[in-house]
Protein backbone atom coordinates (compact mmCIF):
# COMPACT_ATOMS: atom_id res chain seq x y z
CA UNK A 1 0.00 0.00 0.00
CA UNK A 2 1.97 3.39 -1.35
CA UNK A 3 0.40 6.52 -0.22
CA UNK A 4 3.37 8.55 -0.21
CA UNK A 5 6.74 7.71 0.89
CA UNK A 6 5.88 7.57 4.36
CA UNK A 7 3.60 4.99 3.62
CA UNK A 8 5.16 1.69 2.86
CA UNK A 9 3.21 -0.04 4.63
CA UNK A 10 -0.53 1.00 3.50
CA UNK A 11 1.32 0.06 -0.21
CA UNK A 12 1.86 -2.84 1.57
CA UNK A 13 -1.22 -3.81 3.24
CA UNK A 14 -3.89 -2.30 0.80
CA UNK A 15 -5.92 -4.66 1.66
CA UNK A 16 -5.16 -7.33 -0.62
CA UNK A 17 -8.30 -7.22 -2.05
CA UNK A 18 -7.13 -9.17 -4.55
CA UNK A 19 -5.57 -6.40 -6.12
CA UNK A 20 -2.47 -6.70 -4.21
CA UNK A 21 -4.45 -3.93 -2.14
CA UNK A 22 -4.86 -5.16 1.88
CA UNK A 23 -6.88 -5.40 4.94
CA UNK A 24 -3.09 -7.05 5.66
CA UNK A 25 -3.43 -5.85 8.99
CA UNK A 26 -1.13 -3.57 8.49
CA UNK A 27 0.03 -2.92 4.55
CA UNK A 28 0.29 -3.53 0.82
CA UNK A 29 0.59 -2.65 -3.61
CA UNK A 30 -1.28 -5.80 -4.46
CA UNK A 31 -2.05 -7.03 -7.62
CA UNK A 32 -5.67 -8.33 -8.71
CA UNK A 33 -5.41 -12.59 -7.83
CA UNK A 34 -8.63 -13.19 -9.52
CA UNK A 35 -6.40 -14.51 -12.57
CA UNK A 36 -3.12 -15.91 -12.07
CA UNK A 37 -0.09 -14.38 -14.13
CA UNK A 38 1.67 -15.49 -17.18
CA UNK A 39 3.98 -18.29 -16.25
CA UNK A 40 6.91 -16.19 -17.85
CA UNK A 41 5.19 -13.14 -15.69
CA UNK A 42 5.15 -15.05 -12.97
CA UNK A 43 9.14 -16.05 -13.65
CA UNK A 44 10.18 -12.80 -14.07
CA UNK A 45 8.85 -11.93 -10.83
CA UNK A 46 11.04 -14.80 -8.59
CA UNK A 47 13.98 -14.00 -10.58
CA UNK A 48 13.80 -9.95 -9.83
CA UNK A 49 12.65 -10.73 -5.78
CA UNK A 50 14.82 -9.13 -3.41
CA UNK A 51 16.22 -11.60 -1.22
CA UNK A 52 17.12 -9.78 2.40
CA UNK A 53 20.23 -9.32 3.44
CA UNK A 54 20.53 -12.35 6.16
CA UNK A 55 23.82 -10.62 8.10
CA UNK A 56 25.52 -13.49 7.20
CA UNK A 57 27.92 -14.94 4.70
CA UNK A 58 27.68 -18.69 3.39
CA UNK A 59 30.70 -19.49 5.45
CA UNK A 60 28.66 -18.72 8.46
CA UNK A 61 26.22 -20.55 8.34
CA UNK A 62 26.36 -24.24 9.20
CA UNK A 63 26.79 -26.52 5.92
CA UNK A 64 23.65 -29.43 7.36
CA UNK A 65 20.92 -26.24 7.40
CA UNK A 66 17.99 -27.21 5.19
CA UNK A 67 17.62 -24.37 2.39
CA UNK A 68 13.76 -22.92 2.76
CA UNK A 69 12.81 -19.54 1.01
CA UNK A 70 9.93 -17.48 2.78
CA UNK A 71 8.50 -14.73 0.06
CA UNK A 72 6.90 -11.73 1.61
CA UNK A 73 3.47 -10.10 0.40
CA UNK A 74 5.36 -6.90 0.16
CA UNK A 75 8.37 -4.55 1.48
CA UNK A 76 9.54 -5.36 5.38
CA UNK A 77 7.03 -4.03 7.83
CA UNK A 78 5.72 -5.03 11.74
CA UNK A 79 3.58 -7.74 10.20
CA UNK A 80 7.04 -9.81 9.42
CA UNK A 81 8.38 -9.36 12.82
CA UNK A 82 8.03 -12.99 13.64
CA UNK A 83 9.87 -13.88 11.45
CA UNK A 84 12.54 -11.91 11.34
CA UNK A 85 12.91 -12.65 15.29
CA UNK A 86 13.17 -16.02 14.11
CA UNK A 87 15.73 -15.66 11.60
CA UNK A 88 17.49 -13.32 13.99
CA UNK A 89 17.69 -15.22 16.88
CA UNK A 90 18.68 -18.70 15.52
CA UNK A 91 15.36 -19.84 16.10
CA UNK A 92 15.19 -21.40 12.38
CA UNK A 93 18.85 -22.41 12.50
CA UNK A 94 17.74 -24.62 16.14
CA UNK A 95 15.45 -26.45 13.72
CA UNK A 96 17.76 -27.00 11.14
CA UNK A 97 16.82 -24.31 8.59
CA UNK A 98 18.78 -22.18 6.68
CA UNK A 99 15.82 -19.49 6.01
CA UNK A 100 16.18 -16.99 3.58
CA UNK A 101 13.19 -14.11 3.32
CA UNK A 102 12.63 -12.47 0.43
CA UNK A 103 10.71 -9.03 -1.06
CA UNK A 104 8.83 -9.75 -4.24
CA UNK A 105 9.11 -6.67 -7.09
CA UNK A 106 5.18 -7.51 -7.79
CA UNK A 107 2.46 -8.33 -5.35
CA UNK A 108 2.33 -12.31 -6.63
CA UNK A 109 3.72 -13.91 -3.56
CA UNK A 110 1.02 -16.65 -4.00
CA UNK A 111 1.42 -17.16 -7.35
CA UNK A 112 5.31 -17.49 -7.03
CA UNK A 113 4.91 -19.89 -4.20
CA UNK A 114 2.83 -22.02 -6.83
CA UNK A 115 5.53 -22.32 -8.46
CA UNK A 116 7.72 -23.61 -6.59
CA UNK A 117 10.26 -21.24 -6.20
CA UNK A 118 9.47 -20.45 -2.59
CA UNK A 119 8.67 -23.15 0.36
CA UNK A 120 6.22 -20.39 2.34
CA UNK A 121 4.35 -17.08 1.73
CA UNK A 122 2.85 -14.03 4.09
CA UNK A 123 -0.30 -13.51 1.94
CA UNK A 124 -4.16 -11.99 3.33
CA UNK A 125 -7.54 -14.42 3.54
CA UNK A 126 -8.65 -12.51 0.11
CA UNK A 127 -6.35 -13.09 -2.33
CA UNK A 128 -5.98 -16.90 -1.02
CA UNK A 129 -9.72 -17.45 -1.52
CA UNK A 130 -9.37 -15.60 -4.79
CA UNK A 131 -6.49 -17.99 -6.18
CA UNK A 132 -8.62 -20.93 -3.91
CA UNK A 133 -11.71 -20.39 -6.42
CA UNK A 134 -10.51 -19.51 -9.44
CA UNK A 135 -10.84 -22.00 -12.76
CA UNK A 136 -7.63 -23.00 -12.41
CA UNK A 137 -6.72 -23.16 -8.51
CA UNK A 138 -3.43 -22.75 -7.16
CA UNK A 139 -2.27 -25.69 -4.78
CA UNK A 140 -2.07 -23.97 -1.45
CA UNK A 141 -3.10 -23.80 2.00
CA UNK A 142 -3.37 -21.27 5.16
CA UNK A 143 -1.41 -22.72 7.44
CA UNK A 144 -1.19 -19.72 10.56
CA UNK A 145 -3.02 -16.40 10.30
CA UNK A 146 -0.44 -13.69 11.91
CA UNK A 147 -3.16 -11.86 13.82
CA UNK A 148 -6.08 -13.01 14.82
CA UNK A 149 -7.89 -9.68 13.57
CA UNK A 150 -8.64 -7.29 10.77
CA UNK A 151 -6.73 -4.19 12.10
CA UNK A 152 -7.46 -2.28 9.13
CA UNK A 153 -10.72 0.22 8.39
CA UNK A 154 -11.92 3.91 7.11
CA UNK A 155 -10.10 7.14 7.58
CA UNK A 156 -11.45 10.52 7.15
CA UNK A 157 -9.96 13.88 8.31
CA UNK A 158 -12.30 14.72 11.11
CA UNK A 159 -13.52 18.04 10.03
CA UNK A 160 -15.46 16.21 7.63
CA UNK A 161 -17.53 14.35 10.27
CA UNK A 162 -17.55 11.06 8.34
CA UNK A 163 -18.73 8.95 11.63
CA UNK A 164 -20.66 6.19 10.20
CA UNK A 165 -20.96 3.90 6.79
CA UNK A 166 -23.74 6.23 6.19
CA UNK A 167 -21.65 9.08 5.65
CA UNK A 168 -20.14 7.73 2.93
CA UNK A 169 -22.91 8.36 0.60
CA UNK A 170 -21.85 11.57 -1.69
CA UNK A 171 -18.46 11.34 -0.82
CA UNK A 172 -15.39 10.47 -2.88
CA UNK A 173 -13.09 7.13 -1.72
CA UNK A 174 -9.29 6.47 -2.73
CA UNK A 175 -7.53 3.50 -3.04
CA UNK A 176 -6.02 0.81 -5.31
CA UNK A 177 -9.43 0.16 -7.89
CA UNK A 178 -9.54 -3.36 -6.84
CA UNK A 179 -13.38 -5.11 -6.90
CA UNK A 180 -13.44 -6.47 -3.43
CA UNK A 181 -12.83 -2.91 -2.13
CA UNK A 182 -15.25 -1.21 -4.10
CA UNK A 183 -17.96 -4.13 -2.97
CA UNK A 184 -16.74 -3.82 0.96
CA UNK A 185 -17.64 0.04 0.39
CA UNK A 186 -20.79 -0.38 -1.61
CA UNK A 187 -22.04 -3.24 0.52
CA UNK A 188 -21.59 -0.62 3.81
CA UNK A 189 -23.39 1.65 1.85
CA UNK A 190 -26.24 -0.03 0.92
CA UNK A 191 -26.53 -1.52 4.78
CA UNK A 192 -26.98 2.01 6.21
CA UNK A 193 -30.02 2.61 3.96
CA UNK A 194 -28.02 5.10 1.34
CA UNK A 195 -27.38 4.81 -2.41
CA UNK A 196 -23.95 2.86 -2.84
CA UNK A 197 -23.46 4.27 -6.43
CA UNK A 198 -23.50 7.83 -5.19
CA UNK A 199 -19.75 7.19 -3.66
CA UNK A 200 -17.04 8.22 -6.55
CA UNK A 201 -13.95 5.72 -6.53
CA UNK A 202 -10.79 7.48 -7.77
CA UNK A 203 -7.82 4.80 -8.30
CA UNK A 204 -4.78 6.97 -6.80
CA UNK A 205 -2.30 4.72 -4.96
CA UNK A 206 0.34 6.86 -4.51
CA UNK A 207 -2.26 9.88 -2.28
CA UNK A 208 -1.12 11.32 0.58
CA UNK A 209 -2.34 11.33 3.98
CA UNK A 210 -2.66 14.78 3.63
CA UNK A 211 -5.10 14.34 0.74
CA UNK A 212 -7.86 13.39 3.19
CA UNK A 213 -7.51 17.60 4.25
CA UNK A 214 -8.31 17.94 0.37
CA UNK A 215 -10.75 16.04 -2.27
CA UNK A 216 -10.27 12.89 -0.96
CA UNK A 217 -12.79 12.15 1.80
CA UNK A 218 -12.08 8.47 2.53
CA UNK A 219 -8.81 6.00 2.34
CA UNK A 220 -8.63 2.48 3.47
CA UNK A 221 -5.87 2.87 6.43
CA UNK A 222 -4.17 0.54 9.06
CA UNK A 223 -4.39 1.28 12.44
CA UNK A 224 -1.06 -0.36 13.37
CA UNK A 225 0.77 1.85 10.48
CA UNK A 226 -1.02 4.25 8.41
CA UNK A 227 -3.08 5.80 11.31
CA UNK A 228 0.15 6.04 13.10
CA UNK A 229 2.16 7.84 10.73
CA UNK A 230 -0.98 9.90 9.34
CA UNK A 231 -1.01 11.14 13.29
CA UNK A 232 2.42 12.16 12.87
CA UNK A 233 2.20 14.16 10.44
CA UNK A 234 -0.25 16.40 12.60
CA UNK A 235 -3.50 15.14 11.04
CA UNK A 236 -6.42 14.62 12.85
CA UNK A 237 -8.96 11.77 12.03
CA UNK A 238 -11.87 9.93 12.22
CA UNK A 239 -11.79 6.31 12.00
CA UNK A 240 -14.15 3.08 11.47
CA UNK A 241 -12.77 -0.44 11.58
CA UNK A 242 -14.03 -2.66 8.83
CA UNK A 243 -15.24 -5.58 11.12
CA UNK A 244 -17.60 -2.36 13.21
CA UNK A 245 -19.34 -2.57 9.22
CA UNK A 246 -19.58 -6.61 8.88
CA UNK A 247 -18.59 -8.75 11.17
CA UNK A 248 -17.52 -10.95 7.78
CA UNK A 249 -14.99 -8.41 7.38
CA UNK A 250 -12.99 -9.12 10.25
CA UNK A 251 -11.05 -11.98 8.02
CA UNK A 252 -7.53 -12.71 8.78
CA UNK A 253 -5.01 -10.44 7.19
CA UNK A 254 -2.01 -11.46 6.78
CA UNK A 255 -1.39 -15.14 6.68
CA UNK A 256 0.90 -17.86 6.60
CA UNK A 257 1.25 -19.86 3.26
CA UNK A 258 2.52 -23.31 2.08
CA UNK A 259 2.12 -25.83 -1.09
CA UNK A 260 -0.17 -28.67 -0.44
CA UNK A 261 2.61 -30.63 -1.99
CA UNK A 262 5.23 -29.34 0.99
CA UNK A 263 1.87 -30.64 3.67
CA UNK A 264 1.21 -34.05 2.23
CA UNK A 265 5.24 -34.88 1.95
CA UNK A 266 7.33 -32.98 3.96
CA UNK A 267 4.68 -32.47 7.37
CA UNK A 268 8.45 -32.29 8.92
CA UNK A 269 9.43 -29.17 7.04
CA UNK A 270 6.44 -27.54 8.01
CA UNK A 271 6.12 -28.18 11.78
CA UNK A 272 10.06 -27.27 11.85
CA UNK A 273 9.19 -24.16 10.58
CA UNK A 274 6.29 -23.24 12.15
CA UNK A 275 7.68 -24.16 15.66
CA UNK A 276 10.58 -21.48 15.19
CA UNK A 277 8.25 -18.97 13.71
CA UNK A 278 5.77 -19.16 16.55
CA UNK A 279 8.63 -18.75 18.89
CA UNK A 280 9.41 -15.67 16.84
CA UNK A 281 6.05 -14.33 17.11
CA UNK A 282 5.57 -15.36 20.84
CA UNK A 283 9.00 -12.78 21.27
CA UNK A 284 7.36 -10.23 18.85
CA UNK A 285 4.28 -10.38 20.69
CA UNK A 286 5.72 -9.24 24.55
CA UNK A 287 5.72 -5.74 25.08
CA UNK A 288 9.28 -5.92 27.13
CA UNK A 289 10.53 -6.31 23.68
CA UNK A 290 9.20 -4.47 21.87
CA UNK A 291 13.07 -2.10 21.35
CA UNK A 292 14.68 -5.03 20.30
CA UNK A 293 12.37 -6.07 17.87
CA UNK A 294 12.29 -3.15 16.36
CA UNK A 295 16.18 -2.93 15.92
CA UNK A 296 16.12 -6.35 14.49
CA UNK A 297 13.79 -4.80 11.82
CA UNK A 298 16.02 -1.75 11.08
CA UNK A 299 18.83 -4.21 10.61
CA UNK A 300 17.19 -6.37 7.97
CA UNK A 301 15.73 -2.85 6.68
CA UNK A 302 17.18 0.33 7.77
CA UNK A 303 15.12 2.87 5.16
CA UNK A 304 12.19 2.27 7.94
CA UNK A 305 10.94 5.28 10.13
CA UNK A 306 13.06 4.33 14.08
CA UNK A 307 9.37 6.49 15.71
CA UNK A 308 6.65 4.43 13.12
CA UNK A 309 8.42 1.19 13.54
CA UNK A 310 8.33 1.84 17.58
CA UNK A 311 4.87 2.46 17.73
CA UNK A 312 3.73 0.29 15.24
CA UNK A 313 5.60 -2.61 17.26
CA UNK A 314 4.37 -1.64 20.24
CA UNK A 315 0.76 -1.93 18.30
CA UNK A 316 0.71 -5.30 17.32
CA UNK A 317 2.59 -6.71 20.00
CA UNK A 318 -0.89 -6.93 21.62
CA UNK A 319 -2.62 -8.02 18.57
CA UNK A 320 -0.80 -10.99 16.84
CA UNK A 321 -2.54 -13.69 19.53
CA UNK A 322 -5.62 -11.34 20.57
CA UNK A 323 -7.96 -13.42 21.35
CA UNK A 324 -7.04 -16.55 20.11
CA UNK A 325 -5.41 -20.05 22.45
CA UNK A 326 -2.23 -20.24 20.53
CA UNK A 327 -0.80 -17.52 18.08
CA UNK A 328 -1.79 -18.58 14.36
CA UNK A 329 -4.98 -20.84 14.99
CA UNK A 330 -7.72 -20.07 12.57
CA UNK A 331 -11.41 -20.72 12.82
CA UNK A 332 -13.77 -22.18 10.45
CA UNK A 333 -16.65 -19.11 10.51
CA UNK A 334 -14.08 -17.03 9.41
CA UNK A 335 -13.14 -18.48 6.27
CA UNK A 336 -16.41 -19.09 5.42
CA UNK A 337 -17.93 -15.94 6.32
CA UNK A 338 -15.58 -13.50 4.22
CA UNK A 339 -16.21 -16.08 1.66
CA UNK A 340 -19.73 -16.03 1.87
CA UNK A 341 -19.14 -11.98 1.73
CA UNK A 342 -17.25 -12.75 -1.77
CA UNK A 343 -20.00 -14.63 -2.97
CA UNK A 344 -22.92 -12.47 -2.05
CA UNK A 345 -21.15 -9.15 -3.81
CA UNK A 346 -20.39 -11.29 -7.00
CA UNK A 347 -16.57 -11.66 -6.50
CA UNK A 348 -16.61 -15.64 -6.50
CA UNK A 349 -18.78 -18.09 -7.66
CA UNK A 350 -17.95 -20.65 -4.77
CA UNK A 351 -17.84 -20.83 -1.41
CA UNK A 352 -15.38 -23.48 -0.44
CA UNK A 353 -15.23 -25.97 2.94
CA UNK A 354 -13.13 -24.49 5.71
CA UNK A 355 -10.36 -28.03 5.08
CA UNK A 356 -9.87 -26.57 1.78
CA UNK A 357 -8.61 -23.00 2.67
CA UNK A 358 -6.52 -23.96 5.79
CA UNK A 359 -5.23 -26.04 8.30
CA UNK A 360 -4.45 -25.73 12.45
CA UNK A 361 -2.34 -28.73 12.24
CA UNK A 362 0.89 -27.18 12.24
CA UNK A 363 0.43 -24.37 15.26
CA UNK A 364 2.87 -25.06 17.57
CA UNK A 365 1.89 -25.99 20.86
CA UNK A 366 2.56 -23.55 24.08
Amino acid sequence: MKRSLKSLFALFLVFCLGLGAACAQEPQPKTEVTQVPSESATKAAAETAAPVDSQKTDADKPADLRPVTVILDYVINTNHSGLFAALDKGYYADEGLDVQIVEPQEGVSLQILATGKADFATSYQEDLTYALTQDEPLPLKAIATIIQNNTSGFASHKEKNITKPADFAGKTYAGWGSAAEKAIIQAAVKQAGEDPDSVTFVTAMDTSYASLEGDIDLMWFFEGWDMIAAKMEGLDLNYIPCRDIDERLNYYTPILVTRNDLIDQDPDLVKAFMRATGKGYAFASDPENVEEMVQILLKYSPELDLELLTQSQSFLAGEYGKGADRWGLMKDEVWTGYADFMEENGLISKVLSPEDYFTNAFIPEK
